[in-house]
């Protein structure tokens, strides 16, 4: 079906065919895993049912799929298998900025059975959640604004909580605005995560892109803990030393996870070099502090669940924000009635580099080599701008530009004397409003922290709120 754009956003529902390798019925027995361990937490399911088997052939199925669309992005989400991104793309450069699986080719890693890659897929109130190849509710509105919102929602069976995501396209901005809600409708606490999981495609001319503070990433639990982005020494069994770079997918050859220990800035994201195009989440570091790169890795193991996940996409990794939790499996809190409401934003950018700070606005990057500072500054709609570069007060380069989500500022800035690069800052402004700055960080970074160590036995702990406390935990 062709659909034109009479409007600066649409948003429709139309019947999409996707090749699918369906999976078997769910056993009719209930399952009482109370003992299971799954992705380091429990792996309780009742009352969900679990599938146990997948075909190895696959059918062309039909699906109804919602799009968002405006002058910039087109978003097709699939509210019959979870209300998943199933494609983001960014139409000024053809970018897919999530990883696009063109198959439904599930594997049984969900909390439930099937699960499949790709797309962002949205983790509560446990990871891989039951419902994440099951339908839920979804709603289209129209907003005073011009913008549309698709509503996806459901409310979960094993603790009776409520979850809606409002997905927004806005007409002049080049990024999908995600509005989360989580309520407990129950008469007690209960517990949730939330980790928004986007995968993105990778090859050799992939990198991830955690903030500049990020010095130090840790395993599931802080079991283990790894400096970054360059490794000196032996995580996931495999030595990095003396040194290698583990922000380049080539260069992880084993599956790997690693969670940033502390950041105070509010992005994560990805860029390819060669393709010189990247995607960026922004959310309040304060109440979505979790940033997680996700890979099978770049060796033989990956490459046989590249073809366990997909027939022709290729390799992918998962760059995942959480809320309320900067590790897995920790949980938080919902008490009786309690509400959370947070914000998640997903944008595609380019040609500017590997940023090192970003908003929903604008994304900078500084890079400074001898007597050269490199400039760039990407824009997520429509704005007249004005790029400072300051060192101690004097302004080195100042440019007023007109930016776009289809182009980008690069400039390669002549020094004036050789200046450390924490003497410089670079600086964004509409008009009097500075939108977003960076000055570099101080070569010298803190050491690594230690990994988490195990709670002690009862017997050498002395205090009674120790013990709750550490039990609780552990629970």
């Amino acid at each position: 079906m062709n659909h034109s754009l009479p409007e600066a956003v649409s948003a429709w529902e139309e019947i999409v065919t996707i090749p699918t390798y369906e999976v078997g019925k769910p056993d009719r027995n209930p399952m009482f895993l109370e003992k299971r361990v799954y992705q380091g937490s429990s792996g309780v399911v009742y009352p969900y049912p679990i599938v146990e088997s997948v075909a190895d052939t696959k059918t062309d199925k039909p699906y109804t799929a919602v799009f968002l669309e405006n002058a910039y992005l087109r978003i097709m989400l699939l509210p019959e298998l979870g209300g998943r991104v199933q494609m983001a793309l960014d139409k000024t450069n053809g970018y897919h900025f999530v990883y696009y699986n063109r198959v439904i080719k599930p594997a049984l890693v969900g909390l439930a059975g099937p699960w499949i890659s790709g797309g962002i897929e949205f983790n509560w109130p446990q990871h891989h959640r039951p419902s994440t190849f099951a339908p839920v509710e979804f709603d289209i509105q129209e907003n005073e604004d011009g913008s549309k919102t698709v509503w996806m929602g459901e409310i979960e069976r094993m603790f009776r909580t409520k979850g809606l995501a409002g997905f927004t396209l806005y007409p002049d901005r080049a990024y999908l605005e995600i509005s989360v809600q989580l309520y407990n409708r129950t008469a007690v606490p209960q517990t949730f995560l939330w980790w928004a999981n986007p995968a993105v495609h990778v090859n050799d001319d992939y990198q991830s892109v955690f903030p500049p503070d990020v010095h130090a990433v840790m395993d599931h639990g802080k079991r283990d803990v790894s400096d970054f982005p360059i490794a000196t020494g032996t995580y996931y069994k495999f030595d990095y030393s003396p040194g290698t770079d583990i922000s380049r997918y080539k260069n992880i050859p084993v599956p790997t996870s690693y969670m940033a220990y502390h950041s105070d800035f509010d992005f994560l994201g990805c860029y390819d070099h060669g393709k010189e195009a990247g995607m960026l989440h922004v959310a309040n570091h304060h109440l979505v502090p979790g940033k997680k790169q996700w890979t099978w890795g770049n060796g033989d193991f990956g490459r046989a669940w590249d073809r366990q996940l997909t027939d022709e996409d290729g390799p992918y990794i998962e760059l995942m924000c959480g809320a309320f939790t900067d590790n897995q499996p920790d949980f938080s809190w919902l008490h009786p009635g309690e509400e959370k409401r947070f914000v998640q934003i997903f944008m595609p950018y380019k040609r500017i580099g590997p940023p090192k700070n970003a908003s929903r606005d604008v994304a900078l990057n500084l890079e400074v080599d001898g007597g050269q500072a490199f400039v760039g500054v990407y824009a997520s709609s429509p704005r007249r701008v004005r790029v400072l570069l300051e060192a101690a007060g004097d302004v080195l380069f100042e440019r007023q530009s007109g930016l776009s989500p289809e182009t980008a500022l690069t400039e390669t800035v002549t020094l004036p004397e050789l200046l450390p690069a924490q003497a410089l800052t670079l600086r964004v402004l509409d008009g009097e409003t500075e939108l977003l700055s960076y000055t570099p960080l101080p070569d010298e970074k803190p050491d690594i922290p230690p990994p988490a160590q195990a709670a002690r036995p009862p017997a050498e702990i002395a205090s009674n709120d120790e013990l709750f406390l550490n039990g609780l935990h552990l629970e």
